[in-house]
């Protein structure tokens, strides 16, 4: 593959709703570049950008896969992202490296929750998009539905770029709106001239119409040719529409068929003409230099100094471990020694590679905008800055989605610990959306993922990659014990066995201390030396071995005040031993008579969705036992509904919520406070943990 310059690169990222022909259409594409020979389909398994194995036997996108094309003078970068949400961080990383972006619409399904997803995203990245409804060859395909739909959605800036032409029902050609030409689709990426059929002229006019003003208001020169009636220039309409298109105030549609090809060749004539490159002049990316924090721009400019970003990183046990990076500044070449200023590592590269699918592809440089993959950086991860010693840059990492499912997990296989954790280190290098955590409290592993869907994959992979097995069981909700009254008792420990014996006596008091934060307070009020003063760190160590695992369900205890006012000791039996057991028999005692109860923890809740799903939201969150707190307007015209909710009625809500709102709602919840389970919740919890230590 030859080297391109910045203004001939395009870095487009492919979005939309799962299943709604994303990887279809890049095969499409490549295969109208000529990258293959044979277009592959996602039924089959032989698609260039789904090559995994997981991804290949559930036929869906797992993984942001780069498919660069060459189309004469330009090299397209194609960033297949998944559609499916539970894999939201793979669209993050593409979009953090994209310059532009193809939202695919099935013209079977219409507009779903994921074109408007994915709608968002480019206002939140700031992207420049065009939308190409594919799936045109099917009986039930309805163009002119989902073109005003979208205006619904977004208004007048849905600009239909293409105008369908069938005949006896089928999908044959395509109108360009913006060259005023007929097109019969041949055969995959190509075309021949045909005329206009005079069904569509009444569309044509007024898409023809929308276009001409859009292009009249680019500038104060073709307002006034505009309204003096002079025709403009083809030239005139590409070049003010690709303002437009840039801005984000004009969003091209176009139709076809990713299946048979039809329509491809317009749409990458598209991505060249009108998406921008790199150097788009509304977009401005900075770095920072670490020794003076000050901060520059440094927009994808081959004359400063080299800076690379570290968008993804692929660990795989068979192809090796690759960072993937879009060249920021200067050039990236194969012998580049290339320097990461927060992990202080300095490494020269051997070779520099483009990634085709699962195709590594050597390449003797890169110029600034480009994508490319550098091998075996060890200590280099995603999210890192790649720079030269002599002028370090950091540029700041990209936000990823929080994961909020969770679940236990353990090794199916004893002895398969460490496998297990090793492998789930690597799978987590890969996926930032990704977090392991060891919950030595509760004496569980947990997995936390986006959703069901992404827990489920993951199982998946570590078996197909790793040849390791792991069992996920719903989590031990992390609730607290507490004692509500005050209990006053004496214990004593005494036993003899030939020789020395044990005896400890303590006389204690266990009441609320009213600090839900801190287990114990210990206090002491002895006289007269009942129990000598050396004796007490062990009476205090008995308690504090004590509130690790409660009495009543064997949860942490919070918000104990123990205090030791009596007791007796025998001078040659008596040790720290028998007072700390002594004193851990009392707390035992002395809990289950003070009243003792369950805390539940309580999470700070926001769920975010289309005003229309407010009330089955609300509704939902009351059967949780959830308090709605209020209602605040949200991004993209949603709106926020804020709760306080028990966590343990959080498990499985990522699933209901995307079932409740068709896939348009979003949630995000944190820690708040513990608070009195009702005695049904107490009930449960006790009976289902004494059954979990029976087994």
């Amino acid at each position: 593959m030859k080297v391109y310059k910045t203004q001939d690169i395009r870095n487009v990222a492919i979005l939309g709703h799962g299943g709604c022909g994303k990887t279809t259409l890049v095969e499409a594409m490549a295969f109208a570049a000529g990258v293959t020979n044979r277009q592959g389909r996602v039924d089959d398994g032989n698609t260039i950008s789904d090559y995994d194995k997981e991804e290949i036997r559930r036929k869906f996108s797992i993984s942001t896969s780069v498919v660069p094309i060459e189309w004469e003078y330009w090299k397209i970068n194609l960033l297949d992202t998944p559609g499916y949400m539970d894999f939201v961080g793979e669209v993050e990383e593409a979009l953090s490296v994209a310059d532009a972006a193809i939202i695919v619409v099935s013209a079977k399904a219409g507009v779903e929750a994921g074109t408007i997803k994915a709608w968002n995203y480019c206002e939140k990245f700031s992207i420049p998009r065009t939308i190409f409804v594919t799936d045109m060859d099917d009986e039930h395909a309805d163009y002119m539905k989902v073109v005003d739909d979208l205006k619904e959605l977004y208004g007048k800036k849905i600009a239909p770029f293409h105008l369908p032409i069938k005949e006896n029902g089928k999908f044959v050609g395509a109108v360009n709106v913006v060259k005023m030409e007929g097109r019969q689709f041949t055969s995959s990426g190509k075309w021949e001239p045909r005329d206009i059929p005079a069904d569509v002229q009444g569309e044509l006019e007024s898409c023809r119409e929308a276009l001409l003003e859009a292009v009249a208001e680019t500038s104060e020169e073709l307002m006034d040719k505009y309204f003096g009636g002079e025709e403009f220039t083809l030239d005139e309409i590409i070049d003010a529409l690709r303002i437009n298109v840039n801005e984000g105030s004009v969003v091209p549609v176009q139709c076809g068929s990713g299946l048979l090809g039809y329509g491809i060749g317009n749409l990458i004539t598209t991505c060249v003409e009108f998406l921008p490159s790199p150097m788009r002049d509304h977009i401005k990316i900075f770095g920072k230099d670490p020794r003076t924090e000050k901060e520059y721009n440094v927009d994808y400019d081959s004359r400063r100094p080299f800076s690379a970003y570290v968008f993804k990183t692929i660990v795989d046990p068979f192809i090796g471990r690759y960072s993937l990076v879009k060249v920021c500044s200067g050039e990236l070449k194969n012998d580049s020694v290339i320097y990461n200023y927060e992990k202080e590592t300095e490494e020269k590269m051997n070779k520099l590679f483009v990634l085709r699918g699962k195709e590594v592809i050597e390449v003797p440089e890169l110029k600034a905008g480009d994508i490319g993959a550098i091998a075996k950086l060890t200590n280099t991860s995603t999210g890192d800055t790649l720079s030269l010693k002599s002028d370090p840059l950091v540029i700041d990492r990209m936000e990823m989605s929080a994961p909020y499912t969770y679940k236990r997990y353990t090794a199916k296989n004893k002895g398969d610990e460490d496998k297990v954790s090793q492998a789930l280190a690597k799978m987590m290098e890969e996926d930032l959306t990704l977090r392991a955590y060891n919950d030595g409290e509760n004496h569980q592993s947990l997995l936390y993922g986006i959703g069901d869907q992404h827990l489920d994959v993951t199982v998946s992979k570590l078996f197909a990659k790793y040849k390791v097995e792991i069992i996920l069981t719903k989590p031990r909700i992390p609730y607290r014990e507490t004692i509500r009254k005050k209990v006053s008792l004496r214990e004593k420990y005494k036993k003899q066995s030939g020789g020395h014996g044990q005896y400890g006596d303590v006389a204690m008091e266990f009441e609320p201390s009213g600090d839900l934060e801190t287990p114990y307070v210990f206090a002491e009020r002895v006289v007269g030396g009942a129990v000598p003063k050396n004796y007490f760190p062990a009476v205090e160590k008995g308690v504090a071995d004590s509130v690790g695992k409660g009495p009543l369900a064997g949860y942490p205890v919070v918000g104990v005040k123990a205090t030791l006012f009596d007791g007796s000791y025998h001078p040659v039996d008596s040790s720290e031993m028998a007072f700390k057991t002594a004193a851990k028999q009392a707390f035992k005692a002395a809990f289950m008579q003070a009243n003792p109860v369950l805390l539940e923890p309580i999470a700070s809740l926001s769920v975010y969705v289309p005003d229309n799903y407010t009330g089955d939201v609300m509704g939902d969150l009351n059967k949780r036992r959830g308090r709605v707190l209020g209602m605040n307007p949200s991004d993209f015209g949603r709106t926020e509904i804020v709760a306080d909710i028990p966590m343990g009625e959080l498990y499985g809500y990522s699933t209901d919520l995307r079932s409740m709102t068709g896939g348009r709602g979003d949630f995000a919840y944190s820690f708040s406070r513990y608070e009195q389970a009702p005695s049904d919740v107490q009930a449960r919890v006790i009976e289902e943990n004494a059954k979990e230590n029976e087994e």
